[in-house]
């Protein structure tokens, strides 16, 4: 896991504004491998951990709760500039940053800044451009004291603290935007619900968009439910290393004095209900209400770790400029590549559109390429350009068979969630077709299906199908969506699972997806039992009897599709070889598979 840092004295309010006037003294004569004390900016000529052409400084401040909570942040700046040149701000804001490692010790022999994102810095030229890039601790890790708290008020009140200090440095415009992918983009999209003035971009690769799903899926734990917590509480108690200085090795040490950090940790994120205060205060979707920060975001259809679950609402709420590359990859950042060299994602340029993002958002340089508002990737590989996303060109509501199923949870032993290997990385979810890897098509618990007409031309499932039950008996629901070939091939490519109470009603959305169906395929919509190792259900024993069900379906036509470029990525066909079976029979057409005439 991550770097661990130790408590340090009281903090000094001049001890920050040391720090920063300190650039004005230049680079120290004598190669050391930290700042000293009073602040002397260090060279990647002084140690190689810092990157080329910056000049590396250290800083805290408090976080703007006022808990007494201390943050701790690594500044890089353009070398070549002087101390106090003005520049604009590309923060990011995590969990990651510690000196030691980002989820586990590094085997680094010397302190140094944290290279998660020296893609970005070396790839986008950021000290060439004029930027400067600054990374801060959340509380609880690196060298920032407090307890975490998986983006809860207190995160998000170290977010507001560190774009404001940001943005008043004497060597920042005033103006900030936010990089990260992951945990450090889902401190982005908390930023832009906090409507701060200094913000004025956000990019966000691979985010969740309601803390909530990480964990749980309406009522049922994830397999991860209890691990992922303590997985990032391993990260906040990693070791500093012998070279930090006595203040960030004291803020590293923070928890050894507060076991209720741990206590916390374990306790708190283990409310299953999503409309706790708990949760309520992590849910990002609902909150992006009137938020205009412009977003630039990335999201996997099928990846396996962020799952884009409210990803819709979240972009619906949000009311300033959109960007976005959509399609079916895994847990990846734009720039990725596999062993063959090819990008992960398949798209070329990311660090060029990003560029172009911040330029326009940060300085106010018009680009001079047009880039899409959104690229989107479907399940064939092809690229489109879109306004928006989804495009919906009709959308109906499809009556499914009702049917029954016992809730058993299918093959008990084999449904059980995979231990986690010590080598477990949490940012990283294992490949298609490992042992751990993608949820398969796993074998079928009781359930029962329903399938629609064989579409007529291809015709694409977009936006978030949602399902609505009316049922019988309690239990568990699982409800999986199919594109079933003519000859029975089917891939499952969208799935979702709930709690029942008892008899009554329930509703709830499915994941976000893009998924074509060629003609003469049909989908197949199979509800029952949760046999799948992705979650951690009590099977109630019981038979549940759907008596209504129904699938509120957004639908688009590929012919008006505006190509862009982009190649298919290659976790797909991964994800296709562990996610495609072939069924037995295929029964009668229930409700149709098509868009109107009349879009």
């Amino acid at each position: 896991m991550t770097v661990r840092r130790r408590m340090a004295g009281p903090v000094a309010a001049a001890g920050a504004l040391a720090i920063i006037a300190s650039l004005t003294t230049g680079l120290p004569s004598v190669a050391q491998a930290a700042p000293t004390s009073d602040g002397a900016p260090i060279s990647h000529e002084d140690n190689p951990r810092v990157p080329e052409g910056a000049a590396w400084t250290e800083a805290y401040f408090p976080s703007s709760d006022g808990s007494g909570v201390e943050l701790h942040a690594d500044v890089l700046r353009p070398a070549h500039l002087p101390a106090h040149a003005k520049t604009p701000v590309i923060l990011s804001v995590g969990p990651y940053f510690a000196h030691a490692g980002e989820t586990s010790p590094g085997g680094f022999d010397q302190v140094g800044p944290s290279g998660r994102f020296q893609d970005l810095i070396d790839g986008a030229r950021l000290m060439a451009r004029g930027y400067t890039f600054v990374m801060v601790d959340l509380r609880g890790f690196g060298g920032s004291t407090g307890c975490l708290d998986f983006l809860g008020p207190g995160e998000q009140a170290d977010v507001k603290a560190a774009v404001e200090w940001a943005a008043r440095q004497p060597w920042s415009t005033g103006k900030v935007g936010m990089y990260g992918k992951s945990y450090d983009a889902n401190t982005g999209l908390a930023a832009n619900v906090l409507k701060l003035k200094p913000l004025r971009a956000v990019v966000a690769q691979q985010p969740t968009w309601d803390r909530y799903n990480y964990l749980f899926s309406n009522g049922v734990p994830r397999s991860n439910a209890t691990s992922s917590p303590r997985g990032y509480y391993s990260i906040a108690t990693m070791a500093p290393l012998p070279d930090d200085s006595d203040r960030y090795k004291a803020n590293a040490e923070w928890e050894k004095s507060h076991p209720e950090c741990e206590i916390a940790n374990n306790t708190d994120t283990q409310n299953r209900d999503p409309n706790s205060a708990y949760w309520r205060a992590r849910d990002f979707a609902a909150r992006a209400a009137g938020t205009r920060t412009p977003l630039f975001v990335t999201s996997g259809f099928i990846e396996p770790n962020t799952k884009p679950e409210d990803m819709q609402q979240y972009l619906a709420n949000h009311k300033g400029p959109e960007r976005g590359w959509l399609g079916h990859w895994e847990h990846v950042r734009g720039n990725e590549t596999d062993d063959e060299g090819r990008l992960k994602m398949g798209r070329a340029g990311w660090f060029d559109e990003v560029m172009r993002f911040y330029d326009l958002h940060l300085r106010g340089i018009a680009p001079s390429v047009k880039d899409p508002a959104f690229a989107v990737a479907d399940s064939l590989g092809n690229w489109r350009a879109q306004s928006t996303w989804p495009v919906t060109h009709d959308s109906y509501t499809a009556r499914l068979s009702p049917g029954r199923y016992v809730d058993d949870g299918g093959q008990a032993a084999q449904r059980t969630a995979e231990p986690m290997t010590a080598g477990w990385d949490i940012e990283h979810a294992p490949e298609a077709g490992s042992r751990a890897g993608a949820l398969a098509a796993d074998a079928p618990g009781n359930n029962y299906w329903s399938f629609s007409t064989a579409a007529a031309k291809r015709v694409r499932v977009t936006g978030t199908p949602e399902i609505t039950l009316k049922t019988q008996g309690a239990g568990n629901v699982w409800v999986r969506l199919w594109d079933v070939a003519p000859d029975g091939r089917a891939t499952m490519f969208n799935e979702m699972v709930a709690a029942l109470d008892g008899d009554g009603s329930t509703r709830f959305p499915l994941k976000a997806n893009d998924w074509t169906f060629e003609r003469g395929h049909r989908l197949g919509v199979q509800i029952g039992t949760i046999t799948s190792r992705g979650w951690r259900p009590v099977p109630s024993g019981q038979t549940v009897t759907v008596t209504d069900a129904r699938l509120g379906l957004a639908v688009q036509d590929p012919r008006f599709d505006s190509p862009t470029q982009g190649d298919r990525s290659p976790y797909l066909d991964s994800y296709l070889a562990a996610n495609t079976t072939t069924l037995d029979t295929v029964g009668a057409p229930t409700f149709p598979l098509r868009v109107s005439k009349h879009h």
